[in-house]
């Protein structure tokens, strides 16, 4: 009984010695928000329609996954050569993926020292002279040795597992920056060219304004020369002419600004060109829109996943912290050969050997360890709250997103009827006036109403577009269906 009893202490001993306990939290991912909704109010399945270019209505697909590649839903070959060179050649996303290797390499290096015991060989040779006050007569010989050392720290309470963690959390954190930093890259892209699209159009509108309101001038400057109307009439014509052309200046010069910044985005100088145009006619409008549900955002959004990164290295931390207050065992050896000549420097007398065992319990460091167990777990209920705040800005996003989606449907249907009738208008009262039925006054006022509201189409048109783009980024980007991802949601792998 007593052998027994000496076995089952000695082995109970050596189990924990090997496999030890870990101290501190077990980190849990936090579940999703209980909501069933994006917004208070429910949102409509469809948005309005409108019998103008880029009018469709817009389906909310609750049930369908959102692509990797969503800007493919808007049916650009050139937006599709924009991203694929963006991806490829901004410095950002390269930079990005760099984090994401050195911290793998971080963790490799750790897991290396941190698991494994420590092997090292040394060898060396000396000259050496001694003292004629030791020996009575001074002696120069020479000092061989060979050994090899190890040393190891038992992880009894955890330390080192947990420091492990804390360093694969690290890689977590940086794989989905790299998902944030992919996702911004090519939503800034589709809404830079969208921005362009844009532009061109209100360029092409404002001089088809300008070729129009040079005829009215050129009518005016005749009538004037009849006798019809007075000289103010024609000034009044020239200054509202000078006043459209004011504005296209800075069309261009904002077009310019944006053609650069398509090309720092693909990583290419201002000057070295060979970019795509685009036009709104180029691009298509999505009628069918994915939209994840709730409970699936907070494992799509990147950045939600990175806050939880960081929450889930800061749990480690705590576990590292507390760890650090217990004692720690170390067990380390050494065999080798020492000899003054190379001849029998491998002979059995020569050998040298050490093994030794040490325990450090930690007793007075002026209370360093508890307080930096105390900021450890401060540190954790701040990323914990830091995680919560990106959760909630993450669903206040995309329910922005979505109530916008409705209300540019509904800006367009609206803009579109000021410009039919601002249009219609337009064309009536210059009849009018060539026929002398309303003053000059009546004709500049439906040239500048025709002239707002047919920008102000463009304009909503192009909204469509952007918010469009900016739900897919909203809703995480679909990076999980990439097949060159980092981790694929679908396995749970992390």
């Amino acid at each position: 009984m007593k052998r027994l009893f000496k076995f089952v202490s000695v082995s109970g001993i050596a189990t924990i010695l090997l496999t030890g306990c870990t101290v501190g939290p077990d980190f849990q991912a936090p579940g999703p928000p209980p909501v069933g909704r994006y917004t208070a109010s429910s949102l409509p399945k469809q948005t309005v329609a409108t019998a103008v270019k880029d009018g469709k209505a817009q389906n909310l697909d609750f049930a369908r996954n959102l692509s990797a590649q969503w800007w493919k839903m808007f049916r650009s070959p050139e937006l599709d050569a924009l991203i694929k060179q963006g991806i490829e050649k901004n410095p950002s996303l390269a930079a990005a993926e760099a984090a994401v290797k050195e911290a793998h390499e971080n963790l490799k290096a750790a897991g290396g020292t941190l698991i494994y015991p420590n092997v090292d060989a040394n060898v060396s040779a000396s000259r050496q002279k001694s003292s004629a006050a030791v020996n009575g007569a001074s002696r120069t010989y020479n000092l061989l040795g060979a050994s090899v050392s190890v040393s190891y720290t038992f992880d009894v309470f955890g330390a080192s597992r947990r420091q492990l963690e804390g360093l694969r959390a690290a890689v977590d954190y940086q794989k989905f920056q790299y998902e944030a930093a992919y996702l911004t890259l090519t939503t800034n892209l589709t809404a830079t060219a969208i921005q362009e699209a844009s532009l061109q159009a209100q360029i092409a509108a404002t001089n088809d304004i300008l070729q129009a309101e040079e005829q009215q001038l050129s009518l005016v400057q005749r009538q004037f020369d009849l006798g019809a109307v007075s000289r103010s009439s024609v000034l009044s014509q020239q200054s509202e002419l000078a006043k459209t052309k004011a504005t296209l200046p800075p069309l261009v010069k904002q077009l310019a600004i944006t053609r650069h910044a398509l090309s720092s985005l693909t990583g290419r100088l201002p000057g070295e060109g060979g970019l795509p145009s685009f036009t709104m006619d180029s691009l298509h409008l999505p009628v069918t829109l994915p939209v994840s549900l709730p409970s699936e955002l907070v494992r799509q959004r990147p950045d939600i996943r990175a806050s939880e990164a960081l929450f889930h290295r800061a749990s480690a931390a705590v576990g590292v912290a507390t760890a650090n207050l217990y004692p720690r065992i170390t067990l380390s050896g050494g065999y080798g050969v020492e000899s003054s000549s190379l001849s029998d420097l491998f002979t059995s007398q020569n050998t040298i050997g050490n093994l030794s065992a040490g325990l450090l319990q930690p007793l007075f460091h002026g209370g360093e360890l508890q307080a930096k167990r105390r900021a450890a777990v401060a540190a954790y209920e701040q990323a914990a709250a830091q995680y919560r705040l990106t959760v909630l800005k993450a669903f206040q996003n995309v329910a922005d997103v979505l109530r916008a989606l409705d209300s540019d449907a509904q800006a367009l249907r609206a803009q579109a009827e000021a410009e039919t009738a601002a249009k219609a208008n337009l064309e009536m009262t210059q009849k009018q006036f060539q026929l002398g039925a309303v003053s000059y006054l009546t004709l500049l006022v439906a040239q500048r109403d025709y002239q707002q509201s047919h920008i102000g189409l463009i304009t909503a048109r192009a909204q469509r577009y952007a918010d469009t783009a900016a739900l897919f980024q909203a809703l995480g980007g679909g990076w999980w269906n990439r097949p060159s991802a980092p981790e694929k949601l679908a396995a749970g792998k992390i």
